[in-house]
């Protein structure tokens, strides 16, 4: 299929199409590559632009999102850029307070304890028009990008945000929100599709801003076995690629390549696969061979060198991605780490991955 670039408000052209060429499954030149969180703590400028205010200040204000998405571009030449914004918008826009407590990560005051707490949710339906900062940060950076790479739009998953907001921040259990599965399933799959019923218009809001491509992050699927998975989180997966699609054609707005990424849900590979999505995300827990036995030939596989490989030398970083190019195969196939990068690791070692996949991808097509 043509890869139709949608251009609604005259924006420049798109000069590196190889991002979502790869996500549509045509063929490229070289592998294309991008980091989760490489707008982050490890850049110090990044550091330096957010010193000036709080976490949710700084997500509310184009400028800053806008600045803080450039800033990996101008170091590393990747191949696409992600709107600098947080999973945590969407409860705040339902209504729920939520802080970011230095050092200790998102914190609810208030969270969903008793099913009656979810009358405190507002529609859903408004939950568009309470993140237009959202939509602004995505057309100020898609303006400045200047065609550079394409820009990726992102959201949590409906179960990983009911997560946080039963939980009332993270845990290393997710207990208090496994036990609403299992003591309120009724009440349970009301959250989840509020939570769907807001998303929707959401990520359709993102596309029309501008976004190229859009991201959907289930990062606590390794919390649910494959029968919880099954039941809470796979059906609205599903209901939130067919509803995006179904929303993209009637806006009349050219369809994008969406990308799932269900952290350490490796046990659903074959159901995330058939979910709707061009694209599948892999932890770094999952084999790419295994992998791409696995979901077959219809998706683009993205991912997945363990982060902490960073830590490495370079020249090690250079072999570990030969490694997983080889495994991964030369088409259809995103490079990525197998979750987002840490605050210490060193921005050299960062554009060393980048290089070594150009470089290795480029020499793995010529033999």
């Amino acid at each position: 299929m043509e890869v139709k670039e949608s251009r609604p408000q005259g924006f420049p052209e798109l000069k590196n199409d190889t991002f979502l060429r790869a996500a549509w499954g045509e063929e490229t030149d070289y592998t294309p590559v991008w980091c989760m969180r490489q707008a982050g703590r490890y850049l110090p400028e990044f550091r330096e632009t957010r010193a000036a205010q709080d976490f949710f200040s700084t997500c509310r204000s184009p400028e800053a999102c806008c600045e803080l998405t450039l800033q990996p571009l101008r170091r590393f030449p990747l191949d696409a850029a992600i709107i600098f914004s947080d999973i945590l918008v969407v409860p705040q826009a339902l209504g729920m307070e939520v802080t970011m407590v230095p050092g200790k990560g998102p914190s609810f005051p208030e969270p969903l304890r008793e099913e009656r707490d979810l009358e405190r949710l507002r529609d859903p339906a408004a939950v568009a028009s309470e993140l237009g900062y959202v939509f602004q940060a995505i057309t100020l950076t898609r303006q400045q990008l200047a065609g550079r790479v394409p820009l990726i739009g992102f959201a949590g998953a409906p179960w990983t945000l009911m997560t946080y907001m039963v939980e009332g921040g993270g845990s290393s259990t997710m207990s208090q929100a496994k036990r609403w599965l299992y003591q309120r399933p009724q009440a349970s799959h009301q959250l989840l599709r509020i939570l769907t019923d807001a998303l929707v218009p959401y990520l359709v809001g993102q596309v029309a801003a501008g976004a190229q491509a859009l991201q959907l992050f289930e990062s606590h699927a390794g919390h649910l076995g494959p029968q919880l998975f099954s039941k809470f989180a796979l059906p609205y997966i599903r209901d939130v690629s067919k509803r995006v699609k179904a929303g993209l054609q009637e806006a009349g707005l050219a369809p994008v390549p969406m990308i799932i990424f269900a952290k350490d849900g490796h046990f659903a590979l074959e159901e995330l696969a058939q979910a709707g999505y061009e694209v599948v995300g892999l932890d770094w827990t999952v084999a790419p061979e295994k992998a791409r036995e696995r979901v077959g030939k219809t998706v683009t596989l993205q991912g997945n060198l363990d982060p902490c490989a960073l830590y490495a030398s370079e020249e090690e970083i250079g072999k570990l991605v030969q490694q997983m190019l080889n495994d991964f195969g030369p088409q259809r196939y995103i490079a990525n780490l197998g979750h987002g990068l840490y605050p210490d690791m060193d921005p050299e070692h960062v554009g060393a991955f980048v290089d070594a996949v150009h470089k290795h991808s480029r020499l793995l097509r010529q033999n």
